[in-house]
């Protein structure tokens, strides 16, 4: 046992001597720890996807067991290494704050945006959230960086610091339901009244729609100076049929205008969300 003193501080540590033997049975702990999260988050993946309407709140539970079973993990480490005292915690702080000054400062403010996005909620594994740039479905929220799912099928890893300086929208805040926005674009010639009726018709009658008190849907029209603009918003009801939703209802809609002479306009629309 080695007695290490810290200037200032007034604290005396007693560090373990490591050997073979320990470095072996702490990487064993950290390779145990690993095996056990993605077990548990297996298993609770599976469980979620027969869960139906609790598929989300099954997944909620899957990062605040990932960060106990890691911070476990660290506390046994660090036991074995240092000598408990009650002055431990204040020293510990200063070798902490000492780190992140020397270049951990962007790992720590990870840990502390994981930490934060799991206890605020402020979105959940299996919501559709938008993090500064990107877009997309969250698959684990990690002790460092939140995976997206993109509409590209693309998995991108988002730092969790990012929550502390970027906007970040959640477009189902933890309900597996979620509003759909589907804007289409008619010539100020064509009858505005027929083209909303065919719009409504295909909203609710398609088999990914969940309509209620609670979700209601609206399908509205707005004149502009050469088209006009139909909207429809209504809740899908798993927000994984979001893309599917918006295609199938865009989809027999333009073939319902087309039998009834509903055109598009002649000029070049950028669809950009008001």
């Amino acid at each position: 046992m080695v007695d290490t003193n810290f200037p200032g501080v007034g604290v005396d540590v007693s560090f373990e001597p490591l050997d073979f033997g320990a470095l072996l049975r702490f990487i064993l702990i950290l390779i145990g720890a690993y095996l056990l999260t993605r077990l548990i988050t297996y298993i609770l993946i599976r469980a979620s996807e027969r869960a139906g309407m609790h598929r989300i709140t099954i997944k909620m539970v899957i990062p605040l067991l990932k960060f106990s079973i890691y911070g476990i993990a660290i506390y046994f480490i660090l036991r074995s290494i240092l000598s408990l005292s009650p002055n431990l915690l204040i020293a510990f702080s200063g070798l902490l704050g000492a780190a992140i000054g020397f270049g951990l400062k962007d790992l720590f403010a990870d840990v502390i945006g994981g930490l934060v996005l799991i206890f605020e909620k402020t979105y959940q594994v299996g919501d559709k959230v938008k993090i500064g740039e990107y877009y997309g479905e969250v698959s684990d929220i990690g002790i460092r960086a939140t995976r997206l799912i993109t509409p590209d099928d693309n998995l991108v890893s988002v730092p969790n610091y990012l929550i502390f300086t970027q906007a970040v929208a959640s477009a189902n805040a933890g309900s597996p339901e979620m509003m759909v926005v589907i804007d289409l674009f008619i010539d100020p010639d064509s009858d505005a009244e027929l083209a909303m009726n065919i719009l409504k018709e295909a909203v609710v009658t398609s088999k990914y729609v969940s309509i209620s008190k609670k979700r209601p849907f609206s399908v509205i029209i707005e004149d502009c100076p050469f088209y006009r603009r139909l909207r429809a918003k209504a809740y899908v009801y798993d927000l994984r049929y979001e893309f599917e939703f918006k295609s199938e209802v865009t989809r027999r809609t333009w073939k319902e205008f087309s039998k009834k002479g509903i055109k598009a306009p002649n000029v070049t629309v950028m669809n950009g969300t008001k």
